[in-house]
């Protein structure tokens, strides 16, 4: 099935980045995650499978421990697998009986057009949301739940108002907060990203979003990136007010107001998590799956280790 087509395995130092980027620019389900320059800020190291001449595309994120290889999924990268045209589930099956074998467990998430069922791959499915956000803001508000309006209204009432382009330190500051289990590995990714959001910003794809209290204090911010007309609501850091004060969802009402009309799509991210599952429905957001495999290969005297 691989020579059908034509998928080769590539170190990172041999691809061509230039026209792996250009694959992911022009895929129909090109996503941001996928760049060169993303994986290299964010995945720990990358390898690559490309079909052809770089017509579809595939990277391999791993790392290795006890001299073990692996396939993870990096830190604040919500969607990886097969990028490019005419993806197939015999395409799809095809570039994962191409991962080598030296990669003796996976757990990686694929995305939401490698959504198929596969004859030797069990994929499960994880939630994401999306809202379009091509009308005027008073048609995108009325689609809110009427909770999410309250809400709004009442974070105005208390005279909470929103800021944008903040410096991103007080966003993760905010999110580091909230983490309950920070550690070694927290921190190197946390670094990782504020790295990323730096070379992001300064080519105009990353802002910061915030919500100020009467008294100045950041009760709720985010931190948004855009590419393939995308805005992904990507990293979240929120004062243990903001949840009383309707700070979140008067931020998630302030970025769709200054995008309302835009030919753009707001990218929640998605969770399996019933409690935001809810809270990104609230605004009209409808459901858009992605594919998730995990495999384990490792010898049966380690297997216990990744149960």
């Amino acid at each position: 099935m691989n020579s059908q087509f034509n998928i080769r395995y590539l170190s990172q130092q041999e691809i061509d980045l230039t026209k792996w980027d250009n694959c992911i620019t022009h895929a129909p389900n090109g996503l941001i995650y996928g760049y060169s320059y993303y994986l290299n800020h964010m995945a720990k190291q990358w390898d690559a499978l490309v079909m052809n001449d770089y017509e579809v595309v595939m990277p391999l994120t791993w790392n290795k421990k006890y001299s073990i290889s692996y396939l993870y999924q990096p830190f604040l990268t919500a969607q990886l697998g097969v990028f490019g045209h005419g993806i197939s589930s015999e395409m799809l099956e095809a570039f994962l009986q191409a991962i080598p074998a030296k990669f003796s467990y996976w757990d990686f998430y694929l995305n939401y057009q490698n959504v198929f069922d596969l004859k030797n791959f069990p994929l499960s499915q994880r939630k994401n949301f999306v809202l379009y956000l091509d009308k005027p803001y008073d048609e995108l508000y009325n689609n809110y739940r009427p909770n999410t309006q309250r809400n709004i209204r009442k974070a105005e009432k208390i005279g909470c108002k929103p800021i944008n382009d903040f410096a991103v330190h007080k966003v993760i500051d905010l999110a580091v907060t909230q983490m309950k289990n920070y550690t070694k590995g927290s921190s190197d990714n946390v670094r990782r990203f504020t790295t990323l959001y730096h070379h992001l910003h300064k080519q105009h794809q990353a802002i910061t979003y915030g919500i100020l209290s009467a008294k100045n204090e950041i009760l709720a911010s985010c931190v948004f990136i855009f590419s393939h007309n995308r805005a992904y609501y990507i990293l979240v850091g929120n004062h243990a007010e903001g949840r009383t004060t309707g700070a979140s969802h008067s931020l998630i009402d302030a970025f769709i107001k200054d995008h309302a009309g835009k030919k753009m799509l707001l990218d929640f991210e998605g969770s399996d998590i019933t409690t935001l599952a809810h809270f990104y429905n609230s605004f009209g957001a409808h459901e858009e799956n992605y594919s998730a495999i995990k495999l384990n290969k490792l010898p049966f005297y380690v297997k216990w280790m990744k149960k």
